[in-house]
């Protein structure tokens, strides 16, 4: 493999050839920098420009919350965005209370019941308070809730054949609860100004308090257009949703009934996680079916993207999970990770570089690229190791490659935060060929951890990756596209020089959930406001 011309980047030598300077876009030469990570952070607890509005009361709605159970990144979301919210918001998160929730160890005490309405069961709403003082409501209903499996189902995510078949039910009891608090009918000491609702567990929330006729705003957020949370229309009914609403217009998609298009129709405002994303699920590429009501959400200024973040736990020089601290002037810690990964993965000892791909193992993802790139990867020197859980065909292509590539290639099928952590501290490269991504969060901890990413140009990862500078993005999904992508990377690899600079650049260059704040804070007053004119003008 050739060397490579890097965009953004400009490689000096001198006479002798050798490197002399490396700088990014034409700034402080990166090969002389000694930038520690934490430096361009704001000292500002509210965030960077958090503007002077006023405080909110938010209800953060959510089907899962890392603190206690996690599928994908909204977990993640939802336990990170809240607690910087907090800074300037009294926000507190509505939750289902899975097996998991009352398995723990904090007290829940009972605050507020709610009535049946249809097929959707009575329940009780109670209250925990976290450590860091976040208040957490929880919807008790242990016929609904408190099973063996996932948030959603037995299986991978439990979308598909392996969700749980009263999930209309389960999900739609949430919206009304979130609703029914909103609508101050709950009984509880605090009633919210708005609502954040959160992909298409909550969509039906926005819809209900229409048909109370009930002005109480409300932003909901598309994390993944992919799940919409489709089922029968002879399911309304049972729901409690009105004849009338089933057009379409209403929550009607191709003759089914969709909670992801209710909260679309219904909520105040629509946001998804990154601006790239919110560009395209307007077109018929990535809208599934939706582009169209989301191109009219977008030209009434009611559509918009606001990108995730990751928290101060995502610091190589603090992280206690990793095997050995280290910054982007000291590497010794990073080499110490590389070695346990290896050691862990049944790898060799190696020179050349490694690859992880730490994610859900479904074809989203973009892992049969990685499965096909693999024994071009090995050839050139290179070893790779697997981390995550998804579709069983994929699983076993994974298992049977990890035998192909003995000492070379690794896979751990399953999930562990501590093992994840070590593997974007040790690695040099993460492999992210995602066919769509609304945001990506890999990315981010990834570049913190010094592992640059090499991902599709889509959704979130065009947006958090500087081609060049902190990682290396590729446009086609396909093979020729990604291995051009692995074959910079390892030109990359070995110009010493320019490989640090790009990490030190992908350490420095950080997304925090400090910068969702002001935004979330002008649209939440927007909506707000907007919900106080019309209540006004209908009086």
């Amino acid at each position: 493999m050739g060397n490579v011309a890097l965009k953004g980047i400009n490689y000096e030598t001198g006479n002798d050839g050798r490197s002399r300077s490396l700088t990014l876009g034409g700034d402080v030469p990166l090969a002389e920098r000694h930038v520690e990570e934490g430096d361009n952070d704001s000292d500002d607890p509210r965030g960077h420009g958090a503007p002077s509005l006023p405080s909110q009361r938010v209800l953060f709605v959510t089907s899962e919350i890392a603190d206690f159970v996690k599928v994908g990144g909204l977990g993640d979301v939802s336990s990170a965005l809240p607690r910087a919210l907090a800074a300037h918001h009294d926000i507190r998160i509505l939750i289902p209370a899975y097996r998991e929730v009352v398995a723990s160890s904090r007290e829940i005490r009972h605050v507020g019941q709610l009535p049946a309405h249809a097929d959707l069961p009575a329940c009780d709403i109670g209250e925990m308070t976290c450590d860091d003082g976040l208040i957490i409501y929880v919807l008790l209903c242990p016929e609904l809730y408190e099973r063996e499996g996932g948030p959603y189902g037995t299986g991978p995510g439990g979308y598909g054949s392996s969700g749980w078949e009263d999930n209309d039910v389960r999900f739609a009891r949430l919206s009304l609860a979130a609703a029914e608090i909103g609508a101050g009918h709950a009984g509880l000491d605090w009633q919210p100004q708005l609502l954040h609702l959160n992909d298409w567990a909550c969509g039906l929330a926005p819809a209900y308090l229409h048909w109370m006729g009930r002005n109480v705003p409300s932003v909901f957020t598309i994390h993944n257009l992919a799940y919409q949370g489709l089922y029968d229309a002879s399911r309304c009914a049972a729901l409690g949703i009105p004849d009338s609403a089933f057009h379409i217009e209403g929550v009607e998609y191709y003759g089914k009934l969709s909670f992801m298009k209710a909260g679309i129709v219904h909520a105040s405002h629509v946001t998804t996680v990154s601006a790239t994303y919110a560009q395209e699920i307007t077109t018929p590429d990535f809208g599934c079916g939706l582009e169209g009501l989301l191109r009219c959400k977008a030209e009434q200024g009611r559509l918009s993207g606001i990108p995730n973040g990751i928290d101060d736990s995502w610091d190589p020089r603090t992280d206690a999970h990793l095997v050995q601290a280290f910054s982007s002037n000291d590497w010794r810690g990073k080499r110490a990770n590389a070695d346990y990964v290896r050691h862990r993965f049944g790898l060799g000892p190696s020179a050349g570089p490694l690859f992880a791909m730490v994610s859900r193992m479904v074809h989203q993802k973009g892992v049969d690229l990685v499965i096909d790139a693999a024994p071009h990867i090995v050839q050139a020197g290179g070893q790779l190791v697997f981390i995550g859980k998804g579709e069983r065909r994929v699983e076993a292509q994974l298992d049977r490659l990890a035998e192909r590539y003995p000492g070379a290639v690794g896979v751990y099928i399953g999930f562990d935060e501590e093992e994840a952590r070590c593997i974007y501290a040790g690695s040099d490269f993460l492999l992210m060929p995602s066919r769509f991504e609304p945001c990506g969060l890999s990315q981010m901890y990834a570049q913190r951890f010094g592992s640059l990413p090499i991902a599709h140009r889509t959704g979130g990862l065009a947006d958090t990756i500087e081609d060049g500078v902190t990682g290396f993005l590729f446009d086609e999904v396909d093979l020729a596209g990604f291995m051009q992508a692995i074959q910079q990377a390892f030109s990359v690899y070995h110009s010493t020089e320019l490989f640090y600079a790009m990490r030190r650049a992908a350490m420095t260059g950080r997304y925090h959930w400090r910068q969702s704040i002001a935004p979330y804070t002008q649209l939440y007053q927007r909506i707000s406001e907007e919900a106080g004119v019309e209540a006004r003008s209908s009086a």
